[in-house]
């Protein structure tokens, strides 16, 4: 008889907990990745349709890839969503070594594209390890300041963390991505902030970075890389003085969005989109695809629900029961916030050309994996917010 009511007690405590945890689980946040992957999918359709590569070979076999990338991505969301994030504590180190050791490996035997040595191939399949290290990088953050939390802000523990994040950005500048590298440096600047990293250590770091950005200007750089810089910075102060050919994805993609006006086009109707008028239009500018089909009312919807998302990641790490969830939330925050801001704000030409897709919109396997795993993240922080008391 005792046995069964322990039995019967145990049952209804694990119940209670499963009940309680669920309860907990951001369905808002969910309904914005639901939206922006239905957005995406019909974007990238379209932007596949009738596009060809440079080589002049279509690109219609984007499209059925990219859906077998999103479903594999959410697979891996429930399974970091089922995962308890705290045992991540352990793991942050392994799987660091793990990542700068595929990171120095791709300068070695890496393929080149588009200018930069970034993909390991697995025969006709590529992986991009500097989308994976994003999120390795949250991991290794979080549990590095997790690790010092009641001396976090001492100058000591600020600078080992940032040598953290340096390692990382400097080989993926080697490659050389400037995009991937600025969310590197997005990622420990927000993280650091949220450990509490004082403003004095900030501006001190700022001015030790000019000198840091003008050796990667002369050394690390490419030359395609300044050129689009060197173009943005025309674009801004005398658009008579940018090459047409260097500042031709930009104006093809803000005459996409601008002949979209309110409603748009019409999916696969866009003159710009269909006539293969925008380059890379299925990844780097696909935001001008949604402008130009979609109209401002489309773009104003993604934008909306990307924000959305946004605003959901803080408010899971508000609802952090500890310092390494918080900071968990915080990088994976980081990592979709420079990614929306820069690929749009390159659509739109206010921001220099850096190569970043748009969160849940873009085509690619190795981005659309990480993010969809951040979002499991983000719900494991969420699920295990309250310590359960009986």
């Amino acid at each position: 008889m005792l046995n069964v009511e322990c039995r019967d007690i145990q049952h209804s405590t694990f119940n209670t907990m499963e009940t309680r945890r669920w309860r907990d689980y951001n369905w808002p946040l969910l309904l914005c990745v639901a939206v922006l992957l239905i957005i995406g999918v019909l974007a990238l359709y379209s932007a596949t349709l009738t596009a060809v590569a440079v080589n002049g070979a279509p690109l219609r076999t984007i499209f059925p890839r990219q859906i077998v990338y999103i479903i594999i991505g959410l697979g891996v969301m429930l399974l970091m969503t089922i995962f308890d994030y705290r045992l991540l504590s352990s793991l942050a180190r392994p799987i660091y070594i793990g990542m700068i050791g595929l990171l120095a490996a791709v300068l070695v035997i890496g393929q080149v594209s588009e200018g930069a040595q970034s993909w390991i191939a697995f025969g006709e399949r590529t992986f991009q390890p500097s989308e994976a290290g994003k999120l390795v990088l949250v991991v290794a953050l979080a549990a590095y300041w997790g690790r010092y939390e009641d001396r976090r802000d001492s100058w000591p523990v600020q600078l080992g963390g940032l040598l953290i994040a340096s390692a990382p950005m400097l080989l993926v500048l080697l490659q050389p991505d400037l995009g991937s590298a600025i969310v590197y440096g997005m990622i420990w600047l927000v993280m650091a902030w949220g450990a509490g990293v004082r403003w004095q250590q900030l501006l001190l770091l700022a001015v030790l970075a000019l000198p840091a950005g003008y050796v990667a200007w002369e050394l690390v750089l490419d030359d395609y890389q300044r050129v689009r810089l060197l173009t943005f910075y025309y674009l801004l102060v005398d658009p008579s003085k940018v090459d047409f050919n260097a500042g031709y994805n930009v104006i093809q993609a803000l005459s996409a969005i601008s002949a979209g006006g309110w409603v748009g086009a019409g999916l696969t109707h866009g003159l710009f989109s269909q006539g293969n008028y925008v380059p890379v239009q299925h990844t780097d500018f696909i935001f001008a695809v949604v402008g130009e089909e979609l109209g401002f009312l489309g773009a104003l919807v993604l934008i909306t629900f990307e924000g959305l998302l946004l605003w959901q990641s803080l408010t899971v790490a508000g609802r952090s029961r500890d310092l390494f969830g918080r900071l968990l939330a915080l990088g994976v925050f980081a990592i979709i916030f420079t990614h929306v801001l820069i690929n749009i704000g390159m659509n739109l030409s206010v921001l220099p050309v850096t190569g970043l897709p748009l969160p849940f919109i873009s085509a690619g396997g190795s981005f659309m994996i990480t993010i969809l795993a951040g979002v499991g993240l983000l719900q494991s922080v969420a699920l295990r917010r309250k310590r359960l008391a009986f």
